[in-house]
C-alpha cells in the first residue's frame, strides 16, 4: 500500500457525495484530476471501491469501510497539525458554523479578522436553509449557528449581532405610484417565495396572513440569489432581506416599495447549545465576537441604517 493523504481525501469526498463532479467542486479540483486520483487509489486494492449502475456511481460495502477508515486517518493527520500549532503557542483547531442562506451576507464579516489572526484554525461553514441549520444544532454537528429566528424547542445560548430588515421589493422597470394599493400587489401580481423551511418565507407568509391578503399566483425558488434574479427580471414581487440586495438597490435593479408594517425587523443571532462543551477554538471565537461585534457592525454594516 502506498496511498497518499490526498488520495484518501479525494476518495472520502467521492464517497460522501457519490459523485465525482460534486467531489471535484468541493475540493476545487477538475473532474479529470479527481478521476485520476480515484483510479490510483483503487489500483491499490483488489476489491472494488465503487461501482457504476446506469449512470450513477455507488460506493461498495468495502468502499464504505475504506471511507470510514480514511476519515479516521485524516482526522488524526489534522490533529497532528493542530498539536504542532499548539506547541508553538498558537490557537489551532476546527471551527464549524452552520448559517441560514441569507446569513452568508453577514457571517463572513464576523469571521474574517479572526481567521486572519489565527492561521492554525480551519473553518467549516455550511450555508443552507433554516431546517438544516436547526438539524445541525440538534445533532450537535456544529459549534455555532447563525439564525434570525431562534428555535424555541432547543436550549440555546446566544449573542445578538445585528438587525435583519425585510422589505417588499420589485424591479425598477415597473413604476409603482404612491397611491397604488399595496394590497393589489399581493393579490393581483405573482409573488415569489423561498422554499418551505426558509425563515424568509415564514416571515413573508406571516405578513400576508396578518394583513388578510388573498394571494393569487405563487412562484417558489430555492435560493436567495435565484429569487433576487427573478424579481429583477420582473417575474413578480417578494419580501426580501435588505442584507442580500444591497448591490441590486445601488445598481437600480431593484426598488423598495413602501408598504404597511414593513420593514419586518428581526435580529441575526449567533447561537449554540447550552449544554455544549466548547473547544478552545470555539471559546476563542466567542470571546472575539463579544469584544469585536460593535466594531464589525460599524465597519461593515453602517450603510444598513440608511434604509
Amino acid at each position: 500500500m502506498n496511498y497518499t493523504l490526498h488520495q484518501l481525501q479525494v476518495f472520502l469526498k467521492v464517497s460522501e457525495n457519490e459523485s465525482i463532479t460534486k467531489a471535484a467542486e468541493e475540493l476545487f479540483l477538475t473532474q479529470p484530476a479527481v478521476s485520476i486520483q480515484l483510479k490510483n487509489f483503487q489500483d491499490q486494492f483488489s476489491i472494488p471501491l465503487t461501482e457504476v449502475v446506469g449512470r450513477k456511481l455507488f460506493i461498495t460495502e468495502f468502499g464504505k469501510e475504506i471511507a470510514s477508515a480514511a476519515e479516521k486517518i485524516l482526522l488524526e493527520a489534522e490533529a497532528i497539525n493542530y498539536k504542532t500549532h499548539s506547541f508553538k503557542g498558537l490557537l489551532a483547531g476546527r471551527l464549524k458554523v452552520s448559517v441560514v442562506s441569507t446569513g452568508k451576507y453577514v457571517m463572513p464579516y464576523f469571521l474574517s479578522d479572526f481567521m486572519e489572526k489565527h492561521s492554525g484554525v480551519d473553518l467549516v461553514m455550511d450555508v443552507t436553509n433554516k431546517s438544516r441549520v436547526v438539524r445541525s444544532l440538534e445533532n450537535n454537528e456544529v459549534d455555532f449557528a447563525l439564525v434570525s429566528v431562534i428555535p424555541e424547542h432547543l436550549k440555546l445560548e446566544r449573542i445578538q449581532l445585528m438587525k435583519n430588515k425585510l422589505f417588499l421589493v420589485g424591479n425598477t422597470q415597473k413604476s409603482i405610484a404612491k397611491n397604488f394599493s399595496r394590497k393589489k400587489i399581493f393579490e393581483e401580481f405573482p409573488l415569489i417565495f423561498r422554499e418551505e423551511g426558509s425563515a424568509t418565507r415564514n416571515a413573508m407568509e406571516a405578513y400576508i396572513k396578518r394583513n388578510h391578503y388573498a394571494t393569487k399566483k405563487k412562484i417558489e425558488l430555492t435560493s436567495n440569489e435565484a429569487l433576487k434574479q427573478a424579481v429583477t427580471a420582473g417575474l413578480g414581487y417578494s419580501i426580501m432581506p435588505l442584507i442580500g440586495i444591497k448591490n441590486a438597490l445601488k445598481n437600480q435593479e431593484l426598488q423598495i416599495i413602501p408598504a404597511k408594517d414593513l420593514p419586518i425587523v428581526t435580529h441575526w443571532n449567533l447561537v449554540w447549545l447550552s449544554a455544549k462543551k466548547l473547544s478552545p477554538t470555539a471559546e476563542a471565537f466567542l470571546s472575539y465576537i463579544q469584544e469585536e461585534k460593535e466594531r464589525i457592525i460599524e465597519k461593515s454594516f453602517a450603510w444598513f441604517e440608511s434604509y
